[in-house]
């Protein structure tokens, strides 16, 4: 089962991404999120000089699960 953290991950890449479909979250380690992309989508995910991605960070680390994990966008 996904943790509430790699589900508001999921969510919010959904929301921004074209492919839907092809957004992937998953725990490799403890407290490490990798996000996976369509190839079309990782510029939308990143965002001008990386504020999208910023963002996603900040509001991972603002919520009550997600606080201790690390968010790594997979190329």
């Amino acid at each position: 089962m996904a943790s509430q953290a790699a589900e508001l991950v999921e969510y919010i890449a959904k929301a921004i991404v074209g492919d839907r479909e092809a957004v992937n979250v998953r725990e490799p380690e403890p407290r490490l999120l990798e996000l996976e992309t369509a190839q079309d989508d990782r510029g939308r995910v990143i965002g001008r000089q990386g504020r999208v991605a910023k963002a996603m960070r900040l509001v991972l680390a603002a919520s009550r699960s997600g606080a201790d994990y690390r968010l790594e966008i997979i190329d």
